[in-house]
């Protein structure tokens, strides 16, 4: 029984991970990024950028949790 729920929160974990690296925005846009960044607005850029430190922020506390959800699962 608790196998199978920490598996369920492991895959989940895993779901959530996967969703929070895809809608973090990449380190260099390149040349599109230079060509849509003069169109956005101040508001606009401070709010992507606020969010993207919140993601790049849970990134790694969800890889530990589901690091150790992956050791316990293999201990027990």
């Amino acid at each position: 029984m608790l196998t199978t729920v920490l598996s369920v929160i492991q895959v989940l974990c895993c779901i959530v991970i996967i969703a929070v690296v895809m809608l973090q925005s990449g380190k260099s846009a390149g040349l599109s990024g230079a060509i849509s960044g003069g169109a956005e607005t101040f508001m606009s850029s401070g709010q992507a950028k606020s969010m993207d430190a919140k993601l790049s922020k849970a990134t790694p506390w969800l890889a530990l949790v589901f690091v150790l959800l992956t050791l316990v699962l293999n201990l027990i």
